[in-house]
């Protein structure tokens, strides 16, 4: 009906390119138009102004002999200032684009090693977008933006660089288990040794106590019960203390077997044994006296 009417329609965001004879003669904005057939006059096609995007992908071998497929995202759109120039001049618009993006990045990322590719895929893209900008311009498009989107190296390539990044954290890893493991075996030593002092001067202190006591009891024992020696009272503490160490082992129900010589002559070996140590101790504690 709109074309018997000698009327097109032009819908938002889009142009029309008008013919008159098969040339050029005008850019139709969106809306009606009044175009009279019947003198020449038609629309040759039309125009999308929208914002469109295009994907490339891009195999591609680094500085250090990596293949790698590197994605790219371009976002461009027609001006329509210049609508003429982008309905002529280009045949295939998504064509023409991809081959300058391959064009530089096969030109760019040949210079990178892998690893400097992942950290400069700005700079990458930036090329990208400044060479597109360039020459597209001048087919009455405009390069919105441009981004890398994804780096993809080589399968076994990808496998190694996980296993190499899975094997550096394991041996940090093992480097902290182990410095985790010595500083506990360096607190445990000094906790140990510091038990051990602490259990010498215990026992040192006992064994003064004991010696002191005894010397105590003698002393006591002499003066109380005259005609009586310092040795003959020691000798009579000490088969004491024997006899209730006896009872003491014999009473407890947990103790195991102990073999002890037992006799008259075991009995006086042990007490010349004993006072021997408590006369060593008491010399030592009070060496004024030789």
């Amino acid at each position: 009906m709109g074309n018997l009417l000698c009327c097109v329609q032009v819908d938002q965001s889009t142009v029309a390119i008008k013919e008159r004879f098969g040339k050029f003669e005008d850019v139709l904005d969106p809306g009606c138009h009044f175009l009279p057939w019947c003198l020449g006059s038609q629309v040759s096609g039309h125009l999308s102004l929208r914002l469109q995007q295009l994907d490339v992908r891009c195999e591609t071998k680094t500085k250090d002999n990596v293949f790698v497929t590197v994605v790219a995202s371009i976002q461009y759109r027609a001006l329509a200032d210049r609508a003429s120039d982008a309905f002529y001049r280009l045949s295939n618009t998504r064509t023409q684009i991809q081959a300058y993006v391959f064009d530089v990045i096969r030109a760019s990322v040949p210079k990178l090693l892998l690893d400097d590719v992942f950290e400069q895929k700005n700079e990458i893209a930036k090329a990208v977008e400044d060479e597109l900008e360039k020459a597209m311009s001048a087919y009455g498009y405009e390069i919105v933006q441009t981004l890398i989107v994804d780096i993809e190296p080589d399968e076994h390539v990808k496998r190694a660089m996980n296993e190499i990044n899975a094997a550096a954290r394991l041996r940090l890893a093992a480097n902290e288990k182990a410095e985790a493991e010595k500083i506990v075996q360096i607190k445990r030593a000094e906790g140990d040794a510091e038990a051990k002092y602490l259990a010498g001067l215990g026992i040192a202190r006992q064994r003064q106590a004991i010696v002191d006591g005894l010397r105590d009891s003698v002393l006591g024992f002499s003066v109380n019960v005259p005609g009586t020696t310092a040795k003959d009272v020691l000798d009579m503490v000490l088969i004491t203390q024997y006899f209730d160490t006896m009872k003491e082992i014999g009473a407890t129900s947990k103790s195991s077997a102990v073999f002890i010589p037992h006799g008259p002559g075991a009995v006086r070996d042990v007490v010349e044994q004993v006072r021997d140590g408590l006369l060593q101790a008491s010399t030592q504690h009070h060496p004024s006296h030789l």
